[in-house]
């Protein structure tokens, strides 16, 4: 069902351009949310960049929000981990191995499909990614909201563009540095050479603020503990942060550089491990924001997953 709205033009808004007007006059909607509706001026189409002038009368029609996503393949294997729910969001422990959203190579059996099978989402995220105002890797596990009403999704947008919010994560790295704590900084951007993979750059690219603390370190296994926080959320940015700077993520196909570290890992346990595990070894352990309804203040924190305890107890025993 679309939603119809009127509005006519005061003098205060004389000569701004029409999209303007239109967000001053609809704050719970985006420039680029308003610039998809059929909007008329005097009963005739609208351009967005057109001036308006007082006593215009501008007609907006707001379609009703739709999704394409099926649900009828979710997957039977999939047992999700609610850490909260109420009429505005959901927070789950995303596994392993799950892909967020229906893609190319990726039609039934991801994170939103599952989702949607138990509650609804927010279509303002898209036809194929409702609800979702932020994604991890396939293979990163660890805490995740998603909107279920459109107000929380434009809240949570809101929340994640000013980076209003703490997320650190835990990563089992190769190298051992010689200092307890450091801040990453350095621009990211998309490869030139592989467009699935992104590097940092000297020039370009979007800035990126990563700090690490060291949790655990086994000299003799040469692997480290990480704790790392986010201050910016850019694509792969702790697994291209790290590498970037000697300190590759244990078991990540992309960034791990991991054929040559092999050589030198003595004990059969953790070898063993290493060749055979499939996923990078990352987790999104805490998730701290407000509420974007009511604004109460929101910390999740899990616990590291199966595969990532079975690491550790490895390298205890090294």
């Amino acid at each position: 069902m679309t939603d119809t709205r009127e509005f006519s033009v005061s003098s205060e808004f004389s000569g701004i351009r029409l999209d303007k007007f239109l967000v001053a006059q609809m704050p719970d909607f985006s420039r680029s949310e308003i610039q998809s509706f059929t909007v008329t001026r005097a009963g005739a189409p609208a351009k967005f960049s057109d001036k308006v002038k007082p006593d215009d009368k501008i007609v907006v029609q707001i379609p009703s929000p739709t999704t394409n996503v099926a649900t009828e393949n979710i997957s039977d294997e999939l047992d999700l981990e609610i850490l909260y729910q109420d009429d505005d969001i959901i927070v789950i422990n995303k596994p392993r191995g799950v892909v967020m959203y229906p893609s190319a190579g990726n039609k039934t059996g991801t994170l939103v499909q599952n989702l949607l099978s138990i509650t609804n989402l927010s279509s303002l995220g898209g036809a194929t990614r409702p609800g979702v105002v932020h994604r991890l890797d396939k293979d990163t596990s660890g805490v995740m909201v998603f909107a279920k009403s459109d107000a929380a999704y434009r809240g949570l947008v809101k929340i994640f563009s000013e980076h209003d919010l703490t997320r650190k994560y835990v990563a089992f790295v190769w190298g051992v540095p010689n200092w307890t704590g450091a801040d990453i900084t350095g621009n990211i951007a998309r490869s030139s050479r592989n467009r699935q993979k992104m590097t940092m750059v000297k020039s370009g690219g979007k800035p990126a603020h990563t700090a690490v603390e060291v949790l655990n370190a086994w000299p003799r296994a040469g692997v480290s503990e990480f704790r790392c926080t986010l201050f910016t959320g850019r694509t792969h940015q702790i697994r291209v942060h790290l590498s970037a700077h000697g300190f590759p993520v244990l078991c990540d196909p992309i960034y791990g550089r991991g054929a040559s570290r092999l050589g030198s890992v003595r004990d059969g346990d953790l070898l063993e491990f290493i060749k055979t595990h499939s996923g990078q070894m990352l987790h999104a352990q805490i998730l701290e924001f407000n509420h974007p309804i009511t604004g109460a203040r929101m910390r999740f924190k899990t616990e590291l997953p199966d595969d990532m305890m079975e690491l550790k107890a490895i390298l205890d025993e090294c």
